[in-house]
């Protein structure tokens, strides 16, 4: 099969933003994604730019996507975190997960990154088994700990009174 591995473009957002929408459906989480395909318009292509994001491309159609952002580590030095690899479906299988994997990782060495990170669900097997023949390592012992913008406001009242 025949794709093409490139950066995005603006004007690829809405087709991003599908496939963000059918992960979120496969995490059974269909109703977390608030994000519009003009909030990634302006927050991927603005100054600075808030992420970035590679393609994957078959017949003029993004197919598979890989997002990601700088880091910072203070044990380590500039890392990337790839947010989202993200592959259709229907195209799963085909090459195109390690073809953007791929990406990232050159990425973040002509970067000169000392670390790539980002999170699988310790219920996706099949994605688990992917980054290990990858040669990535599954840090088991890690929790991701975050706030959502509910947990935000909740503290900040806190500090306000």
């Amino acid at each position: 099969m025949d794709f093409t591995i490139r950066k995005a473009k603006k004007e690829d957002m809405p087709q991003v933003l599908a496939l963000i929408n059918q992960l979120a459906h496969f995490e059974n989480e269909p109703e977390a994604v608030i994000i519009s395909a003009e909030d990634l318009q302006k927050d991927g292509f603005g100054s600075p730019p808030a992420f970035f994001c590679f393609v994957a491309e078959v017949d003029s159609k993004i197919e598979g996507i890989a997002l990601g952002y700088n880091r910072y580590s203070t044990w380590k030095g500039k890392a990337i975190h790839l947010e989202d690899l993200i592959v259709n479906e229907t195209m799963r299988g085909t090459g195109l997960g390690t073809a953007l994997l791929d990406e990232i990782v050159k990425y973040g060495h002509q970067l000169g990154v000392k670390r790539i990170n980002w999170e699988v669900l310790d219920w996706n097997q099949p994605a688990i088994d992917f980054y290990k023949q990858k040669g990535a390592a599954i840090k088991e012992e890690w929790r991701v700990v975050h706030m959502d913008e509910q947990n935000i406001k909740n503290y900040m009242s806190k500090l306000k009174g």
